[in-house]
């Protein structure tokens, strides 16, 4: 078994130091079915090297702010839980990006808005649209509008 040897295993804290995560995290991914690992006769966990991609595809899908369950279900349609490559990470970031490009665009507004509030004055909880955006009890006046009616 060589250093490069796409079949050698790793133990739990080879693989995690190999990942650059915790014991704890593989473990976790583990339950998850983001990474697979095989038994020993004595139930001791062992990874393939190849699950290191599996790994640094969680980590940086994570970067870009999936969810561990939106990388599962990215993983889960790769065939035969293979290990991706880079073209199946160029086809799911092209997903991804969309997410991205329309998640800059609501921070984009946000700026706006913010940069607004400099000039605006108005400091109304009332008809801010940073602190009252989309405030559906509103209509009702202004302040506390649960638990405090008056008769």
């Amino acid at each position: 078994m060589t250093e490069h040897d796409p079949h050698a295993v790793l133990t739990i804290g080879d693989f995690a130091a190999r990942a650059g995560v915790a014991t704890s995290a593989v473990r976790y991914y583990e339950s998850l079915g983001l990474v697979a690992s095989v038994r020993t006769g004595g139930n001791q966990r062992r990874y393939r090297r190849a699950e290191l991609r599996r790994v640094a595809f969680v980590r940086a899908a994570q970067s870009v702010g999936l969810s561990l369950d939106e990388v599962k279900d990215a993983l889960d349609r790769l065939p035969g839980k293979r290990v991706p490559d880079r073209a199946d990470w160029l086809r799911l970031s092209a997903e991804w990006r969309r997410r991205l490009e329309g998640e800059i665009a609501r921070l984009k507004d946000l700026q706006e808005d913010l940069d607004g509030c400099v000039g605006c004055g108005c400091l109304s909880l009332e008809k801010c649209a940073v602190y009252n955006l989309g405030d559906k009890l509103a209509a009702d006046g202004p302040g506390p509008q649960r638990g405090f009616k008056t008769a």
